[in-house]
């Protein structure tokens, strides 16, 4: 657990001057209230502990005489205290930002604290729904929308995201006469203009015809497929929207997002015995160490793949 942050602890010039600070970040370059209070919060934190480190309250002629290996002191105390790589990222360009300013206006040198790399965060991964949650989330029936077409809509988006991969960039991207409602495949247009084929079930074929069938507005062959209830191109973030009322309906926790649903596709495809090699060039992914990752493959998995497979194992 991270601790509370201290008074601000410092020689009177160093301490008029964070106050400079947090007023030129507010008044010019209009930071939230929330953001300063963020910043002054790791400045006090750095400034209790230049306190201990240096055996006085700093002045500010006293930081253009810290070398690298004290600002890395301070990030391995916050460390200690509890503070994961996010937050320690956060806590050194709030001290850079204040050393910044103090080298413009008194000369600071600031190399020292540009010399140590902020800590690597940690790769947050989605969490997959079980198969159930998942199928409840793509069904029109199960939908809040007041509108049939709009409930038709949504499923079929999401039954995209779920039954083919995609992302939800790639679902609304696509066009009216790219409609998977006859072909057994799509091709999609990914990250870097890459181009994929995936295959598309039957369900989802149903899925996007239904929609078509209910939509109201006319869609022109070059125009988007999905759009919003005005006629307009669909914006991710309806979807987004229509997924978090869902999910407090169903009982689902907030890792229930769309990307989730994609998340869900690549592990049920693993858990079903799908190879890596496959699952990869569903998603689009440049990188077999890219869908590793995404989709929680440990090397145990991947042993227990080689021993059931390989001739040799």
């Amino acid at each position: 657990m991270t601790s509370q942050a201290p008074l601000l602890i410092a020689a009177p010039d160093l301490a008029a001057a964070v106050q400079d600070w947090l007023r030129h970040l507010g008044a010019e370059r209009r930071y939230s209230p929330k953001t300063l209070e963020a910043y002054e919060r790791d400045a006090r934190q750095f400034l209790s502990f230049l306190t201990g480190h240096l055996g006085e309250p700093p002045r500010i002629a006293a930081l253009s005489d810290l070398r690298p290996a004290d600002v890395r002191a301070f990030l391995a105390r916050r460390r200690h205290e509890g503070l994961e790589a996010r937050s320690l990222g956060r806590a050194l360009a709030g001290v850079r930002s204040l050393v910044r300013f103090l080298e413009r206006r008194d000369g600071v040198n600031a190399a020292p604290f540009a010399a140590v790399r902020a800590p690597k965060p940690g790769k947050s991964l989605p969490k997959p729904l079980e198969a159930g949650p998942a199928l409840r989330l793509v069904d029109a029936r199960e939908s809040l929308a007041e509108e049939p077409w709009v409930a038709a809509r949504d499923a079929a988006v999401l039954g995209l995201l779920y039954g083919a991969g995609l992302r939800i960039s790639e679902a609304l991207a696509l066009t009216r006469a790219a409609a998977p409602i006859a072909a057994e495949s799509l091709r999609v247009t990914g990250k870097g203009g890459k181009t994929r084929v995936v295959p598309i079930l039957p369900a989802i074929r149903r899925g996007v015809l239904d929609y078509l069938k209910l939509c109201p507005w006319p869609l022109e062959p070059e125009g988007p497929l999905f759009v919003g209830v005005k006629g307009g191109p669909l914006s991710p973030r309806v979807v987004q929207l229509a997924v978090e009322r869902l999910r407090g309906a169903l009982g689902l926790p907030d890792s229930a997002t769309p990307h989730a649903l994609r998340h869900s596709f690549a592990t049920h495809l693993l858990a079903g015995g799908a190879d890596l090699r496959s699952i990869q060039e569903l998603l689009g992914h440049a990188s077999l160490s890219t869908t590793q990752v995404y989709t929680g493959v440990d090397t145990a998995r991947l042993i227990e793949i080689y021993r059931k497979t390989h001739p040799r194992a």
